[in-house]
């Protein structure tokens, strides 16, 4: 066969269990033409293809590079976690493009209850950064899509309009790739709306993080910075960052 399939570990190994890695078995990656518009990721001239079997072809010259990338930057073992870009291909075509309708809707849900929605009382430092942080995207939404959406303060659970929620509905990408890239965004910053900023160039990835974690932010100023959560945050991160970078490298 043409065509190469490397087994994918995943992406963390089980508690107790150490994570065990392919190793590396090409010399070259490549990105090449697919035909019909598209192009392939080669490895040492045979496609990849994902582990639900598909070939893992793009329609933007750019991202194809991008991904080849990310197979050249393997060492000595191939470790998917530093393949944030691939993962999310493969997440696209294996699984999105068939669940469209209920990934779609996994993102209105996060509209219904979006970060940006839940204020504080205190403390003052955390109140003035959600407003300065927080409301113009809220005000940007609203001009945007038309899409209005209802505060509430601390935990109490706040309903949107079902026409914000429709709107948000609408604005949602109809390709698999970018609604897997919007998805992965609105998952790992608790918002639809900072994700479809993101999608929409209103934000960076950077810009969108520090949103994102506004309450981290401030906790840090009074408490100091716990080097676990950040290392965390900072693996998050590179998974975001990935996502927000297939808007740019789709529309090249």
């Amino acid at each position: 066969m043409n065509d190469a399939t490397p087994e994918t570990p995943p992406a963390a190994a089980r508690p107790g269990t150490e994570r065990k890695l392919p190793k590396r078995f090409y010399a070259n990656a490549d990105a090449a033409p697919a035909g019909d518009g598209l192009f392939r990721i080669e490895l040492d001239g045979r496609a990849v293809r994902t582990p639900g079997r598909n070939l893992v072809a793009v329609a933007s010259p750019v991202l194809a590079e991008a991904l080849a990338q990310e197979w050249r930057a393997q060492a000595e073992v191939i470790d998917p976690v530093t393949m944030p870009m691939t993962r999310l291909v493969n997440s696209a075509l294996d699984g999105v493009a068939g669940a469209m309708e209920e990934v779609g809707a996994e993102i209105v849900r996060y509209a219904g209850s979006d970060l940006l929605c839940y204020r504080v009382e205190a403390p003052e430092p955390l109140v003035a950064l959600h407003a300065e942080l927080w409301d113009p995207l809220l005000d940007w939404a609203r001009a945007r899509f038309g899409a209005t959406f209802m505060l509430s303060e601390g935990v109490v659970h706040v309903a949107q309009p079902p026409r914000t929620l429709d709107l948000i509905a609408s604005a949602l990408p109809d390709d698999p790739l970018r609604l897997a890239a919007l998805n992965l965004l609105t998952t790992l910053s608790g918002s639809a709306i900072l994700a479809l900023a993101v999608a929409h160039g209103r934000l960076s990835a950077e810009e969108a993080w520090r949103a994102a974690h506004a309450d981290e932010e401030v906790q840090e100023r009074l408490w100091g910075t716990d080097s676990e959560a950040l290392e965390r945050r900072t693996r998050r991160y590179r998974d975001f960052e990935a996502a927000a970078r297939f808007f740019t490298l789709l529309a090249a």
